[in-house]
């Protein structure tokens, strides 16, 4: 299972994924937009402005990210969408538009902001809900330009679409997250003494890309002392028999991530290295046992380190122990909210999905980590990925 392949062969071996998940649907992107002004009567704003990016992507599909020129939705309880564009990209976001909106051009001497407070104006809208991803610049002139309009922070509309993914979304994740657990069972297969972690992070990317996707989103390759900093050192380990192996990686399916971590020894680990792992197994279970409807996303956090604490590591943040939180959530975003970790009160609900990772690092030496990911279901949480069974069993 670990080492005694190659490159080639694995490369060789790779299909493209065949059982692909459909597209986002143009209804449900209606239906996301109907959400967000729910929301926003919830929240007191009588229009929604959402820049280019993640969030502009989610609610029309315009797959655009953030520039200096203003490019945005505002959306108001009645009526299209307006979406402000530059002019000259007029041909462009035509050419990708599935929904039916108003739009509204700007010259590139003419004020975009001005184009917002105009419809802000029409509207009647008093209050507008700004997202927090928008550049401060950008938002302060919009302010300036609309001097009567109240700002509001428009995350809890933005999350809270966001945060509860539909079945099509969870399709899309699983088969994200299926490629790149298959991805990782052949990383691990390809390593061999002396060999340098740069090799096998373009090894991943080129895996990812035969199997369908673009490529590795991102991907930390770690051995030896290294595994024992959460995102490595700025340097590229050569594997020696005995190392710690950690690999985190992910790929992208229609926009929706994956991210996955595998950690094991190359050769025979010694009793330290089998205890940690283990440990590190049991709070993952314990924190995925922990998850269902209703229970804050601290809880989650504080199910992992009470195994730690158990075992005689910790407490807090403290090494030997967890450094970190124990998970995020996922979706369209590799960290987005809510987390699991202490002070986020969320209550779970069904559709949330989390990275779970609750890493142990024993410093000097090394450490583990073993992510894989859920979603809340009616009743409890289901993985999108089976976590390993035992250092021996490490893909299920």
């Amino acid at each position: 299972m670990i080492g005694g392949s190659t490159f080639e062969a694995e490369l060789a071996a790779i299909c493209p994924w065949a059982d692909k998940a459909p597209p986002i649907a143009i209804e449900e992107r209606l239906a996301r937009l109907e959400r967000a002004r729910e929301l926003m009567a919830e929240a007191g704003a009588d229009a929604l402005l959402v820049g280019a990016g993640l969030s502009l992507s989610y609610f029309t599909g315009i797959g655009w990210g953030m520039i200096e020129r203003l490019v945005a939705m505002v959306l108001t309880p009645r009526g299209r969408p307006v979406i402000v564009c530059p002019a000259f990209e007029q041909g462009s976001l035509e050419a990708i538009l599935a929904l039916d909106v108003d739009l509204r051009l700007w010259e590139e001497h003419e004020s975009p902001s001005v184009l917002v407070a105009n419809v802000l104006r029409e509207a009647g809208a008093g209050r507008l809900a700004i997202d927090p991803a928008l550049p401060f610049g950008m938002a302060e002139r919009i302010r300036l330009a609309a001097p009567s309009a109240a700002v509001l922070d428009a995350t809890p509309i933005i999350d809270g679409c966001r945060a509860i993914k539909s079945e099509a979304e969870l399709a899309l994740m699983r088969q994200a997250k299926q490629m790149t657990l298959e991805v990782q069972r052949r990383a691990a297969r390809v390593l061999a003494p002396g060999i340098r972690a740069s090799e096998v992070v373009s090894f991943i990317d080129q895996a990812h890309k035969a199997i369908g996707s673009a490529g590795s989103t991102f991907c930390i390759v770690q051995f030896g002392a290294s595994t024992a900093f959460p995102h490595g050192l700025p340097k590229d380990d050569e594997l020696h028999e005995g190392d710690m192996v950690l690999i985190d990686t992910g790929c992208a399916v229609q926009g929706y991530n994956s991210d996955i971590t595998r950690s094991y020894v190359f050769g025979t680990a010694d009793a330290e290295q089998r205890r940690i792992w283990e440990i590190e197994a049991e709070a993952q279970r314990a924190a995925f046992d922990a998850a269902r409807p209703g229970v804050c996303c601290e809880d989650i956090d504080s199910a992992a380190r009470a195994v730690l604490e158990r075992h005689g590591l910790g407490p807090d943040y403290r090494l030997p122990g967890l450094p970190h939180r124990t998970g995020h959530g996922i979706g369209l975003s590799v960290h987005e909210a809510p987390y699991l970790v202490r002070g986020d009160r969320t209550a779970l609900r069904p559709g949330m999905c989390f990275s779970n990772e609750p890493m142990i690092v024993v410093p000097g030496r090394f450490g583990v980590r073993l992510e894989d990911h859920f979603h809340v279901t009616e009743d409890g949480a289901a993985w999108f990925t089976e976590p390993p069974r035992s250092m021996k069993c490490l893909f299920a």
